[in-house]
């Protein structure tokens, strides 16, 4: 199994039906101290009436942010299990789904958007921060004028790390579900101002939110 599809076959339908609860209920505040409700306050900030988000996980955001009236939404990721069960999700705003691995080409055609999200993708994605950054690249050709994109990832070096962050980031990493040990804030710095000029990092805890304006 290549570390491209590694990560997402962790993502079973059973570990998917205690995501939420377990992992953005109780492991996001008390292991990286960032809780869900500012994750969805980015959503919130920044999605648009036409969005793409890639690794749309159970689609827990998808299904509370406040989108324009009718979206447009397309979900891409390489799992059909994860598709299948974000879409449920986000029913009522009829998303259509594209199972691809997002370093590669996205193979979109000619759609635009208007917003991209990628929360809690990056960490999962194999390589160095230079290489995963290549989801900036994919995105760039089908981004609308003023687009937005947006996200968050558990960074090992240059945030606040709590007392439970370190075993986690070791036992997440051994067994495949993170490829994080060597991502930094300044690494992701480095890599969005390569692309980008107006972009804004907050960190919480672990975790590293983005957001950026094209």
């Amino acid at each position: 199994m290549s570390d491209r599809t590694r990560a997402a076959a962790g993502y079973t339908r059973n570990v998917l039906a205690w995501y939420d609860l377990f992992v953005l209920g109780a492991v996001c505040p008390l292991v990286w101290r960032c809780h869900r409700r500012e994750m969805l306050a980015v959503y919130d900030r920044n999605v648009g009436a036409r969005h793409l988000d890639l690794g749309p996980g159970t689609g827990y955001f998808l299904g509370r942010c406040r989108f324009p009236a009718n979206p447009r939404l397309v979900l891409v990721d390489n799992s059909d299990t994860v598709l299948r069960t974000a879409s449920r999700r986000a029913a009522r705003h009829r998303p259509v789904t594209r199972r691809r691995d997002v370093l590669d080409p996205l193979d979109l055609g000619d759609e635009v958007f208007d917003s991209v999200g990628m929360n809690f993708l990056l960490h999962c994605l194999p390589g160095g921060m230079a290489g995963k950054a290549a989801v900036f690249d994919r995105v760039l050709p089908h981004l609308a004028p003023g687009a937005r994109i947006f996200g968050s990832t558990v960074l090992a070096h240059g945030v606040d790390h709590g007392p439970l962050a370190p075993r986690a980031l070791a036992s997440l990493n051994g067994d495949g579900t993170m490829d994080n040990l060597d991502d930094s804030l300044d690494g992701l710095d480095a890599e969005l101002s390569a692309r980008f000029t107006r972009y804004e990092l907050t960190v919480r805890g672990s975790v590293c939110l983005f957001e950026i304006e094209t």
